[in-house]
C-alpha cells in the first residue's frame, strides 16, 4: 500500500565521475553547487583532501603564505556541491564497463568521466632516480604539489638543524622553476643565519631563463637570480642521479660529465601524464598527456573528458599554464551538463596570449604577457600585490563556503529543501513523466523505475530492495568461512542456521545508524568496526553477523553498486575480524542506513569475560582512541570543519579494537566497554555504578581528535550532545571544570570509539607501551579507579 509520506528524492539516473581536484574540477563543483542538475550525482576522486593552487606556491615556499591559504579543502568544498568524494588513487579505467579502478577501494560507476590530474614526474630516463614520488627519493619533482610540499618541510627542518651549508639544486629553467628558487631563497636567507645560507644552483639545458617569455623578462629575472646569489649552468642536461652510501648528499651527473652535488635536488621539467593512462587505450601525446578535442572529449571515448594540464587540446595545444585549468572549468561544466542532458556539445578555444604574473620571492613580481613585459623594480611591489589579490580573491570563491545550517535557514543556494524540491518538480513534468534531458539512454524499464522512485512508496515488504539487485550486488562478496555456519549467505532460505561449539556461549549485541558520509564502502567499514565494538569490549571472540540495510530508492542501475560497495567494506571488516556474514535484510528509506546484529563467542565459564562492572580502586583508566567524532560530524555537516580532520577521524573510526581488547586483556583489565554514543562521561558511569567505584579523570590527558576542539570552540556539537549532558549531575566539582575548552568533549558521542578500560596500576605503563607499538598511537592513561565516596556524584575531574 502507498505511503503518506512526502515524496521521495529526486532518483539518481546518471553518474558524473571526476578524477582529480585540479582547478578545472573544483570550478566544475562550485558551478554544479550554484545550479544542481536534477538526478545527476557528482563523485570526485582524489587521492589528496587538500588540493594546491599552484598559483600561490611560491608565496607558501617564501613564508607568505600558510598552508590553507594555498589550499582548496576538497571534502569540504564536495560536501557544500552535494558531491561524494572518495579519498583514494586512481589506477585505471575499465572502458567497457564504464568503472574506474580505485587502488585502496571498489570500482566506482560513471556515465560521464572527467580527468584532471595535473602532471606527474617523467624521470625514467635518469639513472639512479627511482621512484620519483617515493617518500626517501633522491630527488624530488615539483609535481605532484602535495609531495613536494612535504619534501619542503623536511628540507626546512634540515636546513634549520644542519651544521654546514646545504647544497640546494634546482633542475628547470622555465618560469617554474626560476620562481619556486627564488622563493627558496627568500625564505632560508630570512629563517637561517648568512653563514649558514644554503647554496643554491640552476641547471637548465636551455641557452637563457624563461625561454617562452620575451627577452625582455628573461633578462630581468637573470639579473634578479644573479643578485640573489643563485649560480646557473645553461645548457646542460642532467642524465643520472648518483647517491652516496655514506652521506645523504648525491651528486647531479650531466651529459657534460659535470657533477653537482646536491643534498636536495628538485626537478620542475620534464612532467607528463600519469602512467596508468597508458592502460586505458585513450590517445596519448609525447609526453603522455590526455589527447581531446575541442569539446574537452578524449578522442576515442565520447563519455570521457579531461582538463587542465593532463589535457592536450590537439587543435589549440598550449603551454602548461593554471590560466587555462582555471578558465577551462565553465566550459567542461557546461559540456559536462549539455552531455548528461543529451544535448549538442560547444567547442572550446583558449586564449592564445594570456598574462603572466611572476613572483620573485619578496612580496615583487615581474608581468609577462607574449613579447610584453613590466619589469621595471618600482612596479614590481604594485604587481606582487595585484597577484595577491587576484590569488587571495580566487581562494576565496571555494574557500569562503557559507555555513550549511545558515544556507538551509535562509532557503539559499544549497538548502537541502529547496535541492528536493527543485530536483521534483525538474523530473517530474506536468504530465507526470520524467524530463526528456535526463533520460536520454534510459531504457524503458529504467524510466519506468526512476519515476517509481519519484511517487509515494510502499511499506511493509513492498519496500524491500528487488531480488535481482540483491542478488547481483552480493555475489561479488566472499564472506568468511566458517564451519559452524550450516546455512549462510548464499544459502537460499529464510533464515541462517548457525551450531554453538561445546562449552562456548553466545554473546549477543546489535548497532544500527544512518550514513553520516556519501562514500558507501567506507559507510560499510565504519559501521561494521562500531558493532564490533560492543564484543571486543566484553572479551568475545567474533562469529556470526547478521546486516539491517536501508538504501535510498532509484533505478536498479545505481542501486546496485550502492550496495554491492556498502557491503564490500562491511564484509571486509567482518572478515577481518574473524566474523561470517550469514545473512541479512535490505528495504527502501529516504537515507542510506546499516546495523548488524551480532553473535561472539565467550567461554560458557565466563572466564576472561571483561564486563563494565569490575574496576577496583586503585586501578588506571586507559583510553585507547581519541574522542571528538561527534562534533567533527556535526561540524562537517555544516561546512565549518577542515577536510584533513575528517579524513583523521575516519581513519580513527576505521581502526579495529580487536587487538586493542586482546593487549587489555593480556595486562588484566578488570572492566571495559566502548565509547560510543552516550560519550566517555556517559559510559564511564555506566562502569563505576556497575563497580561501585568512583573515579577521577586528567582532563588535559584526554586524547583529542585534531579539531574537535576547535568545533566545540565555536559551539558545534553533536545534535545527542544535549542529552548527554544530563550527565553533568555525575561530575562532583562541575563549576571548577565547566570553563576548560575540553570539558564539552565529556558528552561528545563517538562513532567507532576505542576501549575505555581499567587495568592493574603495575600494568599500566606496560599497557599502554603495547597499545602504542601495536598502533594505538592516541592511546592515553586518562584517570584512577577510588573508592565509592559518600557523595552521589562518582566523577571527579583533575585539571
Amino acid at each position: 500500500m502507498p505511503s503518506a509520506s512526502m515524496p521521495a528524492k529526486a532518483p539518481i539516473v546518471r553518474d558524473i565521475v571526476l578524477i582529480g581536484g585540479g582547478h578545472s574540477h573544483v570550478g566544475v563543483l562550485m558551478r554544479f553547487a550554484m545550479q544542481p542538475e536534477p538526478g545527476v550525482r557528482l563523485t570526485v576522486i582524489c587521492r589528496d583532501t587538500d588540493t594546491p593552487y599552484s598559483g600561490m606556491l611560491p608565496g607558501y615556499v617564501a613564508g607568505h603564505y600558510t598552508f590553507d591559504e594555498v589550499h582548496i579543502d576538497l571534502r569540504r568544498l564536495c560536501q557544500f556541491a552535494g558531491a561524494r568524494f572518495y579519498r583514494d588513487q586512481v589506477i585505471d579505467i575499465d572502458r567497457g564497463q564504464r568503472r574506474v579502478i580505485c587502488a585502496e577501494r571498489p570500482a566506482v560507476d560513471y556515465d560521464l568521466l572527467s580527468i584532471n590530474i595535473g602532471s606527474t614526474p617523467r624521470l625514467s630516463h635518469i639513472d639512479g632516480i627511482g621512484d620519483p614520488e617515493a617518500a626517501d627519493a633522491p630527488v624530488v619533482a615539483v609535481k605532484p604539489i602535495s609531495t613536494f610540499q612535504q619534501r619542503w618541510l623536511r628540507l626546512l627542518e634540515r636546513a634549520r638543524s644542519a651544521e654546514r651549508p646545504l647544497d640546494i639544486v634546482l633542475v628547470g629553467g622555465g618560469a617554474g622553476g626560476v620562481e619556486l628558487l627564488l622563493a627558496i631563497q627568500q625564505r632560508l636567507a630570512a629563517e637561517l643565519p648568512a653563514a649558514l645560507a644554503p647554496n643554491l644552483t640552476l641547471i637548465t639545458r636551455g641557452q637563457r631563463l624563461l625561454p617562452t617569455h620575451s627577452p625582455e623578462v628573461s633578462a630581468a629575472l637573470a639579473t634578479t637570480v644573479h643578485e640573489r646569489g643563485i649560480q646557473v649552468h645553461f645548457g646542460e642536461e642532467i642524465i643520472a642521479v648518483e647517491s652516496s652510501t655514506t652521506s645523504s648528499q648525491r651528486q647531479l651527473i650531466s651529459a657534460s660529465g659535470s657533477r653537482h652535488p646536491a643534498d636536495e635536488a628538485i626537478w620542475v621539467t620534464r612532467a607528463g601524464g600519469a602512467r596508468w593512462l597508458e592502460k586505458t587505450g585513450l590517445s596519448l601525446d609525447e609526453d603522455g598527456f590526455l589527447k581531446v578535442r575541442d569539446t574537452l572529449q578524449t578522442l576515442e571515448d565520447d563519455a570521457i573528458f579531461a582538463a587542465g594540464d593532463i589535457a592536450h587540446q590537439v587543435n589549440h595545444p598550449r603551454e602548461k599554464a593554471g590560466v587555462f585549468a582555471v578558465r577551462q572549468s565553465r566550459p567542461l561544466a557546461d559540456n559536462l551538463r549539455r552531455a548528461v542532458r543529451g544535448e549538442s556539445l560547444h567547442p572550446y578555444i583558449p586564449q592564445s596570449r594570456w598574462l603572466a604574473l611572476i613572483s620573485t620571492g619578496d612580496r615583487d613580481a615581474i608581468a609577462s604577457r607574449s613579447n610584453l613585459g613590466l619589469v621595471s623594480p618600482w612596479l614590481r611591489p604594485w604587481l606582487w600585490r595585484w597577484k595577491d589579490h587576484i590569488d587571495r580573491q580566487f581562494m576565496a570563491r571555494f574557500n569562503e563556503l557559507p555555513n550549511m545550517q545558515d544556507v538551509a535557514d535562509t532557503g539559499g543556494l544549497a538548502g537541502l529543501q529547496q535541492r528536493i524540491s527543485a530536483a521534483w518538480q525538474a523530473l517530474k513534468g506536468g504530465d507526470g513523466r520524467l524530463h526528456p534531458r535526463l533520460t536520454a539512454e534510459l531504457d524503458e524499464q529504467e524510466a519506468h523505475q526512476a519515476l517509481s522512485a519519484l511517487a509515494m512508496r510502499c511499506g511493509g515488504c513492498g519496500a524491500k530492495v528487488g531480488a535481482s539487485v540483491l542478488s547481483r550486488a552480493l555475489q561479488s562478496l566472499a564472506p568468511r568461512e566458517n564451519p559452524d555456519v550450516l546455512v549462510g549467505l548464499h544459502a537460499p532460505d529464510d533464515a541462517a542456521i548457525v551450531r554453538v561449539p561445546e562449552g562456548q556461549a553466545l554473546v549477543h549485541s546489535v548497532d544500527f545508524f544512518r550514513a553520516f558520509i556519501d562514500d558507501p564502502y567506507l559507510f560499510g567499514r565504519i559501521a561494521a568496526n562500531h558493532a564490533l565494538g560492543d564484543l571486543y569490549a566484553m572479551g568475545a571472540t567474533p562469529h556470526t553477523a547478521t546486516a539491517v540495510a536501508t538504501v535510498p530508492q532509484g533505478i536498479e542501475r545505481k542501486v546496485e553498486p550502492l550496495v554491492r560497495e556498502l557491503m564490500q567494506g562491511a564484509t571486509e571488516v567482518l572478515n577481518e575480524a574473524g566474523c561470517t556474514l550469514v545473512g541479512g535484510h535490505t528495504g527502501e528509506g529516504q537515507e542510506l542506513a546499516l546495523g548488524f546484529a551480532l553473535n561472539g563467542l565467550v567461554e560458557e565459564s565466563l572466564a576472561g569475560v571483561t564486563c563494565k562492572g569490575g574496576m577496583q580502586p586503585g586501578e588506571v583508566l586507559i583510553l585507547t582512541k581519541a574522542i571528538g567524532t561527534g562534533t567533527l560530524l556535526a561540524a562537517h555537516a555544516r561546512l565549518e570543519a577542515r577536510g584533513r580532520w575528517i579524513d583523521a577521524a575516519l581513519d580513527s573510526m576505521q581502526q579495529s579494537s580487536q587487538q586493542a581488547a586482546n593487549i587489555l586483556r593480556a595486562h588484566q583489565a578488570s572492566a571495559s566497554t566502548d565509547v560510543t554514543g552516550f560519550g566517555l562521561l556517559g559510559h564511564l558511569v555506566e562502569m563505576t555504578r556497575a563497580s561501585g567505584v568512583d573515579a577521577e579523570l586528567e582532563i588535559d590527558a584526554l586524547p583529542i581528535l585534531d579539531g574537535a576542539e576547535d568545533c566545540v570552540a565555536r559551539g558545534v556539537v553533536s545534535s545527542l550532545q544535549p542529552a548527554n549532558l544530563r550527565l553533568k549531575r555525575a561530575l562532583k566539582d562541575q563549576a571548577g571544570v565547566i570553563d576548560h575548552p575540553r570539558y564539552p568533549l565529556l558528552f561528545d558521542p563517538q562513532t567507532a570509539g576505542g576501549l575505555l578500560a581499567s587495568v592493574p596500576a603495575g600494568e599500566a605503563e606496560s599497557c599502554l607501551a603495547a597499545l602504542k607499538a601495536a598502533g594505538y598511537h592516541a592511546s592515553a592513561i586518562i584517570g584512577r579507579i577510588l573508592p565509592q565516596g559518600d557523595a552521589l556524584a562518582p566523577i571527579s575531574i583533575k585539571r
